[in-house]
């Protein structure tokens, strides 16, 4: 979400794509001749078999990587080559179908993202497709499966080498787009409302961003707990898919002042704030919980006010930070938590969180929100959707290749067409007629 008083979002720039060279350099190419003519005599001495020369011929993939700090002209989409048989122990190979896009890719790009490694690397956080290979030592998985895959970075690529406890088996019926838009943002909503709120019947939640996919996610797990009133923020046009959502009191943060509206209609205010946006929206939070309430920051979006690091807005967002004592929660009974799901080491929590979305995906009780996908070469049209704040759900990427598209004719070539279909025409009533006129003779 973006304040009025924020700078406007620049223009982002459409990735450049590294393609490889068809023709291999001269000495490459001596090599591979090389090659060639030693081949027979390692077959005939067995020192090495169809078999094995095809299992380390290295395979190539496609993947969207951060060459530097700043727009999206430092994303380039590039091939990439890797030996098939080069998996280490617990390890699987995932052929990615679908790729989740977070907010954590726009602060990343940016150099925000404190755990994504310094360029160049791979983005990505989470994917689903089906998997490839296996090392010796996997047991609960085998190739063909569909799988939600997670890793820290490196799911934007067509071909990603996982730890085999972070791929889950896709329930029947769910697409690979929903399986790459589950993980992350339920996830992270779950876990928020569920293990640190202590969401119970009858409470009340505030949730920013209500369209986003976080947000989405959010207003979904509300609704499995009884008589939990929701506020959302988010801008007018988003109002009614939201409310169809479950989103009780859709508020519009860019022409009204949410902290009045929800004392409104909720005078004490309300049980549990999801913070997604820093500053003062987190003063705003705190202010507006009741006694024994919970803040839950979980996020800075207010800092990324364009394509590239804006200090102004960091220093900006940094002064308004709330800043308070434990004697102050004390004398107000609120309580104050943050969460990062990068940040969660307990494999058991977060193996287990994911379970349970599953089961609830399979009881009909969530549905990840799809609002669009785009290929690979489209990523920058991607990110500028997410950071222009016009998706309502989750972006997904698709590392197959966008097909290409017919070259639209211009008025010559059109009107060249239809002169030589009309001859055509005119040329086959002619043939026509002297068959007729043959056949009275």
């Amino acid at each position: 979400m973006m304040s009025s008083e924020e700078e406007a979002p620049t223009p982002l720039q459409e990735p450049e794509q590294v393609k490889k060279t068809d023709e291999p350099p001269p000495a490459a190419a001596a090599a591979k001749e090389e090659e060639e003519e030693e081949k027979p005599a390692k077959l005939a001495s067995g020192s090495g078999s169809p078999a094995a020369a095809e299992e380390e011929k290295p395979i190539t993939y496609r993947a969207l990587v951060l060459t530097g700090y700043g727009g999206c002209d430092k994303i380039k989409l590039q091939v990439k080559s890797m030996k098939k048989a080069s998996l280490k122990a617990g390890e699987v190979l995932v052929r990615v179908k679908a790729c989740g896009l977070n907010f954590a890719e726009l602060l990343g790009k940016q150099g925000l993202y404190e755990l994504l490694p310094s360029p160049p690397v791979t983005l990505g956080m989470e994917g689903s497709g089906v998997i490839e290979a296996v090392a010796e030592d996997v047991t609960d998985r085998k190739v063909g499966d569909r799988v939600i895959a997670m890793n820290r970075h490196g799911m934007w690529q067509e071909l990603a080498v996982v730890p085999a406890n972070r791929t889950f088996p896709i329930p029947d019926g769910m697409s690979f787009e929903e399986a790459a838009a589950l993980p992350i943002n339920y996830m992270t909503a779950y876990m928020m409302l569920f293990e640190m709120a202590n969401l119970r019947p009858g409470k009340s939640v505030l949730i920013h961003m209500a369209a986003g996919g976080v947000g989405i996610a959010a207003t979904q797990l509300c609704q499995t707990v009884k008589d939990v009133t929701i506020f959302g923020t988010a801008s007018a046009s988003k109002h009614e898919t939201i409310s169809q959502g479950g989103v009780t009191h859709p508020i519009d943060y860019r022409t009204k002042d949410y902290v009045t509206e929800i004392r409104k209609i909720s005078p004490k205010g309300v049980d549990i704030v999801l913070d997604p946006l820093g500053g003062s929206d987190t003063q705003k939070g705190f202010g507006l919980l009741k006694p024994l309430g919970m803040l839950i920051v979980f996020g800075a979006a207010n800092c990324v006010t364009g394509q590239k690091k804006n200090l102004l807005a960091m220093a900006k967002t940094w002064y308004n930070q709330l800043t308070l004592n434990t004697l102050k929660l004390m004398q107000t009974n609120k309580a104050i938590s943050g969460f990062h799901l990068g940040y969660i080491r307990d494999e058991e929590l977060f193996e287990g969180t994911l379970v349970k979305l599953l089961e609830l995906y399979q009881q009909g009780k969530i549905k990840p929100h799809i609002d669009s996908s785009y290929h690979f070469e489209e990523v920058a049209d991607a990110m500028k959707r997410m950071h222009d704040r016009q998706n309502i759900g989750k972006v997904i990427l698709l590392p197959e290749p966008k097909k290409s598209e017919e070259k639209p004719e211009s008025k010559a070539e059109a009107a060249e067409n239809v002169e030589k279909a009309e001859a055509a025409v005119s040329e086959k009533k002619e043939d026509a007629a002297e068959e007729v006129e043959a056949g009275k003779d």
